[in-house]
C-alpha cells in the first residue's frame, strides 16, 4: 500500500506560492481554515489544505492564479498531439479507461 508524502510549507513559503501576503496565511491558520503542525515553534501548513483553501475565497483564488502558482498551470497543459498521451496506452495501462 502506497503512502502519500505530506506536504508542508511554512507561511513565507505558503504566502509565494499562493501570491497573497503573510498575514492572509497567518489570519488562516488562526480561523483554523487551513491544517498545519508546529515544528520547532514554526508553523509548518499542509499543502492540501492551502489548495482547497484557495480555492473557496475568489480573492484568494484571483491572487494564487494572477501572482501565485496557478499563473504557470496553463503551461502545463500539452497542447502538441506528439507529446499528448495516447489513448491505446492508456487503455494498456487503466483497462477501466475504455
Amino acid at each position: 500500500m502506497p503512502v502519500n508524502p505530506v506536504i508542508r510549507l511554512s507561511v513565507s513559503e505558503a504566502a509565494r506560492m499562493f501570491g497573497v501576503s503573510q498575514r492572509t496565511i497567518r489570519r488562516a491558520i488562526q480561523n483554523q481554515e487551513v491544517t498545519y503542525v508546529v515544528v520547532q515553534g514554526r508553523y509548518k501548513i499542509n499543502f492540501e489544505s492551502l489548495l482547497r483553501w484557495s480555492q473557496r475565497t475568489t480573492t484568494v483564488r484571483n491572487k494564487r492564479d494572477g501572482k501565485g502558482i496557478g499563473q504557470y498551470v496553463d503551461q502545463w497543459k500539452i497542447k502538441n498531439k506528439l507529446f499528448s498521451p495516447n489513448p491505446e496506452n492508456l487503455s494498456k495501462i487503466d483497462p477501466e479507461a475504455e
